[in-house]
């Protein structure tokens, strides 16, 4: 699979609403003006996609290179359906939607739309209302993730059963072999693209 797309400049966000968050990396501003549109695209086997289909409201959170790994291990690799994230991990409340607290700032985003596409939900989102929080620290970019993303998702043994980690996204599968017709949960590639940690 080709990692040219990688070398497409945009950032890493948690994206939370009611009910959950994920992080995305896929997002783009689309419109000036006072409120201007944002459209951020949503994995369809992610369980935030269900929620964004039954909320109104999203909040996008800015995430920092020095940002808690915590937040990419939780919001990245897990499902609200196996744990719930906004326990993991320290959060604060924007309106009724929490976010996590270690991030650079935020934006509330009203759902004005979205486009179905194979793989994933495209929000087209309206600009309400945000605020920096820290402003002296540096956004941190899909490329940058990339070339670190072994220091943010820290592998274990789980039960003495073999680690795979996903070179995509960096998802981690437990277990002695991974099974042939296997792929992401996350990012949806197949059982080629993990390799043994």
């Amino acid at each position: 699979m080709s990692k040219i797309y990688y070398k497409v400049t945009h950032g890493v966000y948690s994206l939370t609403t009611n009910g959950g968050g994920c992080i995305v990396d896929a997002v783009s501003q689309i419109s000036g003006g006072e409120n201007p549109l944002f459209s951020i695209a949503v994995m369809k086997t992610n369980n935030t996609n269900e929620l964004v289909h039954s909320n109104d409201h999203v909040i996008l959170s800015i995430l920092s290179k020095d940002v808690d790994s915590k937040i990419i291990e939780v919001f990245g690799h897990h499902s609200m359906k196996e744990i719930n994230k906004f326990d993991e991990v320290e959060t604060i409340e924007i309106g009724d939607i929490q976010v996590p607290s270690d991030i650079i700032g935020y934006m509330e985003l009203k759902i004005e739309d979205r486009i179905e596409n194979e793989t994933h939900t495209v929000l087209i989102c309206r600009f309400e209302d945000g605020r920096i929080l820290n402003e002296d620290k540096e956004e941190m970019t899909y490329s940058y993730y990339q070339k670190h993303k072994d220091d943010y998702v820290k592998v274990t043994t789980e039960n003495n059963k073999t680690a795979w980690l996903c070179t995509m996204c960096g998802y981690v599968y437990y277990g002695d072999e991974i099974p042939e017709d296997f792929s992401c949960p996350v990012c949806g590639v197949d059982r080629d693209a993990f390799i043994k940690k």
